[in-house]
């Protein structure tokens, strides 16, 4: 049951993009096709899971002993980065064409606030119930929970980019008033993502 509760708010209820607002920049910037925007999704979620593989016990064993846990961001960006730019060779080398789709936006995923989030969501949490809705407290939380919730964040995150991607696609079939076309269509096609987003957050578990 904690498992299902678990997917069910990495996924949909506690969102990455459309619930908690982070990860914006590739969702507007990735989703003009769907290919692009799984793409970045895929990359996104491989780089969270890895990233709160290391950082979680670096943080829990390493930095919290020697009380240097306030450099958690300095640690985290260096980690990450290092993870991207593993990705970047490997996309670099196994789809050309999906790297230069992806331009600039990948190396970007360094600075992604929706993989820092992650990350950083566990630093000093002991309790499962603190993270995931519906879940009671005394569920520790441990290495395992935690890199199950960023898989399934990197899920999430995916979800809204490849939904958001497919809703662009069918406005550019679409007569668009002149006002309207380009981004701030895009935009109105966002907030109703996220106001269908907002539904899931209601349900009571």
């Amino acid at each position: 049951m904690n498992f299902v509760l678990l997917v069910l708010s990495a996924v949909l209820t506690n969102n990455f993009i459309t619930v908690k607002t982070y990860g914006i920049c590739p969702f507007l910037g990735v989703s003009k096709n769907t290919k692009s925007a799984l793409g970045m999704g895929v990359a996104v979620t491989v780089v969270m899971f890895l990233a709160t593989l290391v950082t979680y016990p670096i943080y829990k064993f390493i930095m919290t002993p020697l009380r240097i846990n306030f450099l958690w961001i300095i640690f985290f960006i260096f980690i990450i980065a290092a993870l991207v730019q593993m990705l970047e060779a490997i996309i670099r080398k196994i789809s050309p064409s999906l790297y230069n789709t992806m331009g600039v936006y990948l190396p970007l995923i360094t600075t992604n606030c929706a993989v820092l989030g992650v990350t950083q969501l566990f630093n000093g949490v002991t309790d499962l119930g603190e993270i995931v809705k519906g879940v009671a407290s005394g569920v520790e939380l441990n290495l395992g929970w935690a890199v199950l919730y960023a898989l399934f964040a990197g899920v999430g995150f995916t979800l809204v980019m490849v939904i958001m991607s497919g809703m662009r696609e069918k406005l550019n079939c679409c007569k668009v008033s002149k006002s309207l076309a380009g981004f701030p269509v895009s935009m109105i096609a966002a907030a109703f993502i996220c106001m269908a987003f907002m539904i899931f957050a209601q349900i009571k578990v």
